[in-house]
Order: structure tokens, then sequence, then C-alpha cells
């Protein structure tokens, strides 16, 4: 087998990962041991066993400096690629070289105790990173400002929100002045102005010739902070390449893979216990008719068909519509409207969402779907980018011009008065107070 490069930050060759389902983990307790052997329990498990390779032989390596997007449907192994790098976990075969100090964000609160305050937090996770105590000490003002959680430094952190113990986290990654930073979908916790935030640390961590990895369904942000992108499908390596090239191939085959097809019997990424899942979704015209595009401004109907396996009670049915680039354009579920469904009874059925006027500029659109119970803790079914939406132009506001994605994203509903033009108009002072109140601070 060939070594692998000693030049580069990251270096890879013929890495796999495997995992083994249908038996007990080695991290079962004695008590769980002791009853398989019991019931003999653990010769029916044995013959069920199943290999699942996350990774594939995966080769790459990225140089000092560089920072690479890495972009993949759910499930195609982006994130455990990560961890392996990260030594969270290992490869079942393969070699790997990473060269620098290593800062990874993977998942909300890794390296926090629930126990401590934010606080003695810093300390730990920055200990746990490779930071000295005098170090933290140095940076621990631009820590907690970065962070912005001053007010709830000595809370403990098992009372923050999630977006709170992101914002920390990424503070003590960012200032630990890595060689290599690796950053996962966690940011879509963060609020937008937190986004901004991290991802210009990560340009600057690129401007100092850093080398940035950025895991990220965001396809605008990955296009806008890397110059180089990774596309994994499958635990493979479909496409490695100048970024807007491999996004406008990721696109076309979340596209292609949408058009004409409504229908999840083996969606790619599928997550959820499957007791109540999915059959297909279909867009009709107000007079029931199938269609597969959407104009502009145009009423129409979303219809969900699921199956569901036993009696489901309190179901939540729900969608996301996102912009080709990743951006989240609405979010809306059966939990929104505070519907309550009682049961679902086995067996098939479907259910009806009746939009007035599809408010969005002609663009495609990818739909992701799913159901869980009330509060959001069990999810039964869950498909990332199941199908693709597709808005035509259309005469949205009765004046012949073509209105197109480069008017935005979303439009209202509107009306423009030309009554005050030519002299006529008040003057601000003499307008009737309804008309001049304040804006709201």
């Amino acid at each position: 087998m060939d070594s692998c490069p000693t030049t580069a930050a990251v270096s890879i060759h013929q890495l796999s990962k495997s995992y083994r389902i249908g038996h007990l983990s080695r991290n079962s307790t004695l008590r769980e041991s002791l009853m398989s052997l019991i019931t003999l329990s653990h010769l029916r498990e044995k013959s069920q066993m199943e290999t699942i390779w996350a990774l594939r032989d995966v080769s790459f390596s990225i140089e000092r400096g560089e920072t690479v997007g890495i972009i993949g449907r759910n499930g195609a192994g982006k994130s455990t690629l990560l961890k392996i790098l990260s030594k969270i976990t290992y490869p079942t075969s393969g070699e790997i070289k990473v060269t620098g100090k290593v800062a990874a964000l993977l998942e909300v609160g890794t390296g926090f105790h629930q126990e401590l305050t934010g606080r003695e937090n810093i300390y730990m996770n920055g200990s746990i990173l490779g930071m000295s105590k005098r170090e933290v000490d140095r940076k621990f003002d631009q820590i907690v400002d970065f962070s912005g959680v001053q007010k709830f430094l000595d809370t403990p952190i098992k009372r923050y929100s999630s977006g709170m113990r992101l914002r920390l986290g990424f503070a003590v990654a960012a200032h630990l002045d890595p060689d290599i930073l690796m950053v996962d979908e966690v940011l879509a916790v963060g609020d937008a102005a937190f986004q901004k935030k991290c991802l210009n640390t990560m340009a600057d961590l690129r401007a100092q010739a850093r080398t940035v990895l950025f895991v990220s369904h965001n396809l605008a942000a990955v296009e806008n902070l890397c110059a180089r992108c990774i596309w994994v499908d499958s635990g493979r390596i479909h496409m490695d390449g100048e970024t807007r090239a491999v996004i406008r191939n990721y696109m076309e085959s979340g596209a292609s893979a949408g058009a004409g097809s409504s229908v999840f019997l083996d969606a790619p990424g599928r997550r959820g216990n499957g007791k109540i899942r999915f059959r297909a979704v279909e867009f009709l015209s107000p007079e029931g008719k199938l269609q597969n595009i959407i104009r502009a401004g145009n009423p129409f109907l979303i219809r969900f068909h699921y199956s569901a396996q036993e009696t489901i009670s309190q179901p939540s049915f729900g969608f996301r519509m996102y912009t080709d680039m990743g951006t989240l354009v609405t979010e809306t579920s059966t939990w929104h409207h505070g519907l309550n469904i009682p049961l679902v009874k086995p067996g098939e059925g479907y259910l009806d969402l009746e939009i007035d006027s599809l408010n969005v500029f002609p663009a495609k659109f990818t739909i992701s779907l799913w159901i869980t119970d009330m509060d959001g803790v069990t999810v039964y079914d869950n498909i990332e980018q199941a199908m693709t939406l597709e808005v035509e132009s259309a005469n949205i506001f009765q004046s012949g011009r073509n209105l197109d994605s480069r008017c935005g994203i979303v439009y209202f509903p509107q009306r423009w008065d030309l009554s005050g033009i030519n002299g006529t108009a008040q003057d601000l002072k003499e307008r009737p107070p309804s008309q001049s109140k304040p804006l709201p601070i």
C-alpha cells in the first residue's frame, strides 16, 4: 500500500469505516449481556448481523491553507469522515495523516460537563482541545465576548440552550488558533448573526493560511467560503474540484432524482423508526390535477401520502422548503398550526396542505419531510431533499414584466398608491397620528 503524502495538512489513503448492526454492541451493560446469554437471543442476533460501510476507499489530500467544503445528503458519510479525522472514532482500514493542531466542532456541547458552569467549561474544553491554563487565561475575555454568554457565565451549562452551547463551543475552538479547523453542520443551530460571525472567523483563518474543513447543507455558505469542494455520496467521493462546478453537479443530481417522482420507497439517508412513513407527495392544482411545475403566485395543494405500521398517537407531519443553495425558505407542520391528530390507524392514508398563494420568485426548490411525535422527540420518518419543486414565472403584478430569481426569493402581496405625487402629498407632521407612529424598537 502506498504511503500517505507528507506535505499536506490532511492526507487520506483508501480510508474505509464499517459498522456492524443487528447485534449487541461492545458497550452493552453486564445485565444486557447476561440476559442475552440466558435467553440465547445472541444466537438470533448473530445470524442477523449486517455490515454497513459509512465510508469506502476514500482518498484525497488537503494542502495547508486550503478551505474545503464537504457536501452530500444525510447519511452520505460526511460527519463520519470528520470524526475520524478528529480521532473521535477510528477507521476500519486505510491511512490517515493530519499535520498540525486540530480544533473540531462536530456536535453541540462536545467536551462540556453539564454540571459545570460556562466559566468552568471554557477551561475544561480548552484543556481538552490542547490549550494550557495560561493560554485560556489570556484569551478568556475574547472567548466570552465572542460567545455572547456573559450574563450566564456562572450558570451551569445544563441550563444553556443548544444555541448558547454552540456559541460557547465555537468560541473556544476558534480561539485555539488551530492549524486545522473542522466544522460540522452544527452552525445551523445558531441564529443568522452568529452564523455570520462564525463564517467571518473561518474566512479570517483562511486569510491566515490555516486549513478549514467545512461540512454544511448551506451551499451558498460553502460557495462563498470554499474554493474547493468534495461531494460525498454513499460513503465514496463522487466529485472533488472547484466549488461552483461541484455544487452545480450536486444540485442537478438532486433535481433529476426528484423530478417526475414523488414516491419514497428507498429514499437515501432516510431516518426514523419507520412506524409511520411517507409513501409519496403530490403537488396538485386546486381542482386536484397533478402538477409537476407550479407558477409563482398560484394556489396549489400538497398531498402527503403515508403508511402506518401500527396505531400512532398524536403524530406531527411537516416539511421544509429550501432554495437550491440550501437557504431555508419556510418550515411548517401540523404542530405549527396547532392541529392535534388524536391517532392514526394502521394502513395507508393522506392529508392535504392548501397554499393560497406561492409567493416565491421562479426557481427550483427542494423539499425535506418529517413525521415526529408532538414533542419532536420521537422521529418516525425524516427525508432530507426528498423532492424538487420547480416554480416558473408568471405575470405576478399584472405588468407583463418578467420577474426571476434576481428579484430575490420571496415577494409580498403589495400595491402602490400614487395619489401623493406632484404636490398632493401631505407633510409628515400633518399626517394623521395613525400614519406617523414611531417604528418599534
